[in-house]
């Protein structure tokens, strides 16, 4: 089977004869198994449904999106920096069409993913950029189904993306050992944005953040991530704080919405 992706996730595994009897994301208890039980596609059946929506979410930042909705249904940010154009976070779907598009908007020199649940279409979408670098976490290497030469880990609590970029990779774990948010010094207007992921998930009510160990099944963190992350981020000047989902952005006060946030959840688990 030509590289079978997971629909529930997004996973996408190597190249088999059959595709494998369980998806190790998706029975970790972070995530689950489609009601429907397990079910496998590819991206060549992708191709023929789905179309990517690339459209500017705000300067120097372009969004990404598939159409239908596939999987958990994140989007993927396109950062324009001096040292060339980063991939923030990937989907599955991946064709000539968005080629183009990115393209035109000056390529792709780097990916960069913040945690194992949106490694999705990685491989594919360095190799059709000319096997350009992923960079992903040494923390969480463990939950890459598909391995490709591309993949580069780095550890620690912090890592420059590209040089001259302004963007910073920042380890909070929490939902994730190695998960991350990028810190965009650039971004607002030079104020700074935090793109985040769901390490720290931009909630209904926008003035606010969340953070749990599993949103589908709704496991909570305790004190001591939470505190972890929120110390992870205080270092960095943002103004606004971009989720991974279509308009889960916190502006203003995007730093100030951290904070409260976690005061307010460590209140709640400890009081």
């Amino acid at each position: 089977m030509e590289h079978p992706i997971c629909a529930t996730c997004g996973a996408q595994f190597p190249e088999s004869a059959e595709p494998p009897e369980r998806c190790p994301i998706c029975d970790d208890e972070r995530q689950y198994v489609g009601h429907g039980g397990q079910r496998w596609t590819t991206l060549e059946a992708l191709r023929g449904d789905r179309h990517n929506l690339v459209q500017p979410v705000a300067e120097g930042l372009t969004g990404i999106v598939t159409r239908p909705s596939f999987a958990i249904g994140q989007q993927a940010h396109l950062i324009a920096t001096p040292a060339g154009n980063v991939l923030w976070n990937c989907v599955n779907l991946i064709d000539d069409d968005t080629v183009a598009h990115i393209e035109g908007l000056g390529g792709l020199a780097a990916i960069t993913v913040s945690h194992p649940h949106l490694y999705t279409g990685i491989a594919e979408w360095s190799r059709a950029f000319g096997g350009i670098p992923v960079l992903l976490h040494a923390d969480d290497q463990e939950w890459v189904t598909r391995p490709d030469p591309a993949i580069r880990f780095w550890d620690g609590d912090s890592a420059d993306v590209l040089p001259g970029s302004g963007l910073t990779l920042i380890r909070c774990g929490g939902h994730f050992p190695g998960s991350c948010v990028l810190h965009w010094a650039g971004g607002a207007n030079g104020a700074g944005a935090l793109l985040t992921g769901d390490t720290i998930m931009v909630v209904a009510d926008r003035r606010w953040v969340s953070f749990l160990y599993s949103y589908p099944n709704l496991i909570p963190l305790g004190p001591v991530a939470i505190r972890r992350i929120a110390a992870a981020v205080e270092p960095y000047p943002f103004e606004v704080l971009y989720g991974s989902w279509p308009d889960h952005v916190v502006t203003p006060d995007a730093k100030g919405a951290v904070r409260r946030s976690a005061a307010r959840y460590l209140a709640r688990i400890e009081g």
